[in-house]
């Protein structure tokens, strides 16, 4: 936008600079957990002097005991009804992990939907996931669109997390956690910060020219 800047964050720590505004948000990845930062850069915008976040500077309104007891259509006004109706009616109460009290729950069918969902989500991790990946090919990483050259592909069994295959990637700026090596042993030759290990999920090879990025780490759990 022309007066605002866009940060997405992960854990509070910036990530990715969303500044080519012919991108949807798609195109950085975000995942759950994540923030957008937007920071106002209007001289003139309503935020300037805490307009947006000090309370103290904003006019409320506050509808009388007297204004809202004559209104109709309020919960007040229907838990009224109710109790003309039976003296001894009481609001129903949320039973606790049962989720929308109003709402017919079924335990067996959420437990099964949960089931699937964590299915789902589990990560590819052998040779079919770095199919395609080959050493020199130009990526796109994610999060954040970083883009370097792929340098390794395989199994680095010091560096556990469950094992599988990993791609070893030469980053064009220090935006990565790695130089290439692993517990000491050198798995590829890059500079500190210009490397990283990614599961095959995170990378996409094809025609990436190098760009300039200004990235913080990233805390990405398929990268080391």
């Amino acid at each position: 936008a022309f007066s605002q800047r866009l940060i997405l964050k992960d854990g509070g720590v910036p990530i990715a600079n969303l500044d080519d505004d012919s991108k949807m948000l798609g195109y950085y990845s975000p995942e759950s957990g994540m923030e957008l930062h937007i920071i106002d850069t209007d001289p003139f915008s309503m935020s300037r002097g805490g307009g947006l976040e000090d309370e103290s500077q904003v006019q409320k309104y506050r509808m009388s005991e007297e204004d809202y007891d004559k209104r109709q259509g309020t919960v007040r006004d229907w838990i009224k009804q109710q109790k003309l109706k039976d003296p001894n009616w009481q609001p129903p109460k949320p039973k606790m992990g049962m989720g929308n009290p109003w709402a017919k729950q079924d335990p067996a069918a959420a437990a099964a939907a949960a089931a699937a969902e964590a299915a789902a989500a589990e990560v590819d991790l052998g040779p079919e996931s770095v199919k395609g990946v080959e050493v020199g090919m130009r990526c796109e990483c994610q999060p954040g669109g970083r883009r370097g050259e792929v340098a390794f592909v395989g199994e680095v069994p010091k560096l556990g997390l469950g094992g599988g295959f990993w791609v070893g990637v030469r980053f064009d700026e220090p935006v990565g956690k790695s130089d290439g090596t692993v517990k000491k042993e050198r798995i590829f030759e890059c500079e500190p910060r210009y490397g990283g290990f990614l599961r095959g999920c995170k990378i996409e090879v094809g025609d990436f020219p190098e760009m300039g990025l200004d990235l913080e780490d990233s805390e990405d759990e398929d990268e080391i």
